[in-house]
């Protein structure tokens, strides 16, 4: 684990401790130490166009929630490698990994993971996964969080409360709340333009209040974003009118760009669970109709605790078809992009695909990645910049394609 925090804290710390931005840096790190994503905030269906997988292909992904890695399998790849250097996603990926494999049917494993608030999740737990849990992961579950809660028990009080984001989420509704707003009206419109109208007269407003515009000048507010204070200059520039019009682009797109029935994301944001109707919008793993796929490909998902760089040097060349980094990034020095690049240009099969997100709108590897490595790669600018705009979470700058040439 100390290894692990130290690969994190090596890719943040940019500053001197004493100096404002390096206390800054450490906050952020220290805030990153617990679970952070009880759900992956990258859209799957539009990785999975992305990344144009095939049967024989071999995905390396950063795990975060889960979500993706276990919606990948929809799509029918030959494996899936998943890590990720943070203990507590470690945890709850290898713990949905034994819940699909040991829940006896789809409305327990919904249960579990789709409504997770449920009592009987523990008793579900007890029966059918701890068994298949090793010793760490158990320990972990049954262990408690900072304020002494039993963290398996997260799973009768709705998950998706927990983490870092999930406490930002419910921060930002209790925001509102002090200025008069149900952030959840959203979710009440009956179409996308009632959608609009609510956010232009409800929602967009907040943003002019003196409070809300010195909180998010503070680059600590947007921790739990998954924002470190590198990038917090690089996310205002994407806007001359600085950082708040950025967030408050991003809010708008997230509440007016797609029907929120058929929006997870937007249902998680602004009510802080999955809808509770039927055939709600939920992440391919959880939809009834993959529920046999996921569950007879399950074993083709491998999850380390291992820093992704270092996983790609132990394999041998031209092995892997496809990388997922998420935003991760934009947390690393040149120093460490330019080896993860060298790194996957070195383990890629020829027309390898890598899929990643940036806080920012443009893609950062220009300048900061020698031309030698990049030129391997052809960066697909306008795919990229659809699959940008159809990317339901709505909250990163950009989705970028890289293919590898020849």
């Amino acid at each position: 684990m100390a290894t692990a925090f130290a690969k994190v804290e090596s890719a943040v710390h940019q500053h001197d401790q004493l100096s404002h931005a390096g206390l800054l840096e450490r906050a952020f790190t220290f805030a990153f130490r617990g679970l952070v994503y009880a759900q992956i905030w990258e859209d799957p269906v539009v990785d999975m166009e992305a990344l144009a997988i095939t049967p024989d292909c071999h995905i390396v992904t950063i795990a975060s929630g889960g979500c993706n890695v276990l919606s990948y399998l929809t799509a029918d790849p030959a494996a899936i490698t998943a890590v990720d250097l943070n203990t507590a996603h470690v945890a709850y990926n290898r713990l949905k990994l034994a819940a699909v494999r040991r829940l006896p049917d789809h409305v327990a494993l919904y249960r579990f993971f789709g409504e997770a608030d449920q009592k009987g999740n523990v008793a579900a737990y007890r029966k059918w996964v701890r068994p298949q849990l090793d010793d760490t992961t158990r320990r972990y579950w049954e262990g408690r969080d900072l304020i002494g809660r039993r963290r398996i028990g997260g799973f009768t009080k709705n998950i998706y409360k927990r983490g870092l984001l999930g406490g930002f989420i419910g921060t930002a509704h209790l925001l509102a709340k002090l200025y008069k707003v149900d952030l959840a009206e959203v979710l009440e419109a009956g179409s996308v333009a009632e959608q609009r109208r609510i956010f232009e007269t409800r929602l967009a407003p907040i943003f002019d209040k003196k409070f809300v515009r010195w909180l998010i000048d503070q680059p600590a507010s947007l921790f739990g974003l998954g924002i470190p204070p590198a990038q917090y200059d690089a996310l205002a520039s994407d806007d001359p009118d600085g950082i708040r019009a950025v967030l408050k682009g991003r809010l708008e797109k997230l509440a007016c760009d797609f029907d929120v029935r058929d929006n997870y994301f937007a249902q998680q944001a602004f009510g802080r669970r999955y809808a509770r109707a039927e055939n709600a919008s939920v992440p391919p793993y959880l939809q009834e109709e993959n529920y046999r796929a996921v569950v007879d490909r399950i074993d083709r998902v491998e999850m380390l605790h291992a820093n992704f760089g270092d996983h790609l040097a132990s394999l041998p060349g031209a092995s892997r078809d496809r990388y997922v980094l998420l935003d991760a990034q934009d947390w690393m020095t040149d120093a460490q992009l330019t080896g993860l690049w060298a790194e996957m240009t070195r383990t890629a099969k020829p027309g390898a695909r890598v899929l990643f997100r940036t806080a920012a709108e443009r893609t950062l590897l220009p300048g900061r990645v020698p031309d030698a490595i990049l030129d391997c790669w052809e960066y697909r600018a306008g795919e990229s910049r659809e699959f940008t705009a159809r990317d339901r979470s709505s909250i990163y700058g950009g989705v970028h394609l890289y293919v590898l040439k020849g």
